[in-house]
């Protein structure tokens, strides 16, 4: 793993590969529909920097919000079947506007449709870095949006903003560009009157005290929570983040003193690691006895059958499952050598009582330490 790169706010201006993604209310008008002016800024920017020699990759949101004057919609749907419909709507109208707005500027296009488990998970992610990185190398503009119309309750949480976060750690981007209609994290709302921005965030202890707002934008599902998240990912996984306003996107690329600038604190992981932490559902659960506990968070140590006491859910082999301390707190997720139909038999059985029982192939770790890991403790 490389080390941490303490890199600050001007690296901006000569990176040779920036993520950057727009909330839709960066984009859209007061009525909820794409505001084609601003969009248009927006590319003018990424053009620059991208003509300037900085490979861009965009995140974009908006599907939705394009799709809702087309449909005669007053407001983003509540309803997930309808906001399928109107994404299915919207994505095209998007996408024809950005392939416009770049083509004025000498550039091509090229859309990608993911959802955030696409990034991360082994059977998908080498095939879109592979598009990704192909697009790249012959001087395409990626537009990434999240897969709306297959996706399920993650259309309604901000999910663009986490997907950028892991946009960005797959295509190993030297920065992460978060754009709303903020400029930068307040240390209050930013309504209040005796508000200020914060420049820079060096550790997330930094911000125990920082009061944010939960909800975002009526057309937009994200909101400074959700950033923050997806500031945690990125950083955390050695990638430095900066928060700012759509229309500062010039400015911010140029590496000037606009937003509030996350650095990293992280290294750069394994894409199945950074999904196990962040993406992966758990299709079960492994219950863990107290020394299995400490093996595996103080030695970091794989987890043995000897250590389990019980087996929860139904899963097979390779999929990914919690791991529970004998209080039922959650200490870590694993990918799971064993399926819940095999484990039962093997539980509190060493791995020599194994291999001379049931032969070579049982005596091996049920999850292995480097597809191990740990989480902050939940209940």
């Amino acid at each position: 793993m490389s080390p941490v790169r303490k890199l600050d706010r001007r690296s901006l201006a000569t990176a040779r590969r920036v993520v950057v993604k727009v909330g839709s209310s960066s984009i859209t008008d007061g009525h909820g529909r794409l505001d084609v002016d601003a969009l248009r800024a927006l590319v003018d920017a990424l053009a620059e920097r991208r003509l300037a020699g900085s490979q861009v990759v965009l995140v974009t949101s908006g599907a939705i919000a394009s799709g809702l004057g087309p449909l005669g919609l007053h407001g983003r749907p509540s309803d997930l079947a309808t906001a399928q419909a109107t994404a299915s709507v919207g994505q095209g109208l998007l996408i024809a506007r950005y392939t416009e707005a770049f083509a004025g500027h000498g550039l091509r296009v090229g859309q990608v449709l993911l959802t955030a488990e696409d990034t991360v998970r082994r059977s998908h992610y080498r095939n879109a870095l592979r598009c990704l990185d192909r697009l790249l190398a012959l001087g395409v503009v990626p537009i990434i949006n999240e897969n709306d119309t297959v996706a399920t309750s993650e259309i309604r949480f901000g999910e663009n903003d986490r997907l950028a976060a892991l946009v960005s750690h797959l295509v190993r981007a030297d920065a992460l560009v978060l754009l709303s209609d903020v400029d930068g994290l307040y240390d209050r709302p930013p309504t209040s009157p005796d508000a200020h921005r914060i420049d820079e965030v060096h550790d997330p202890a930094e911000l125990t005290d920082v009061k944010v707002g939960k909800s975002g934008s009526k057309v937009g599902s994200g909101g400074m929570i959700s950033k923050l998240q997806s500031v945690a990912i990125a950083t955390g996984s050695g990638v430095p983040v900066l928060i700012t306003r759509a229309d500062l996107a010039r400015p911010a690329l140029a590496g000037e003193g606009v937003g509030t600038w996350f650095f990293a604190t992280g290294k750069r992981r394994p894409p199945r690691l950074l999904w196990l932490e962040h993406a992966a559902a758990p299709h079960g659960r492994v219950v863990l006895d107290a020394g299995a506990v400490r093996a595996v968070v103080e030695r970091r140590a794989s987890l043995l059958p000897a250590g389990i006491t019980a087996v929860e859910g139904e899963f097979d082999a390779g999929e990914p499952v919690e791991l529970a301390g004998p209080d039922g707190v959650v200490i870590g997720r694993g990918l799971v050598a064993f399926s819940s139909g095999e484990l039962p038999d093997l539980l509190g059985r060493s791995t020599r009582e194994l291999r001379e029982s049931l032969g070579a192939g049982y005596d091996r770790e049920v999850v292995h330490r480097d597809d191990l890991v740990l989480v902050a403790p939940r209940a």
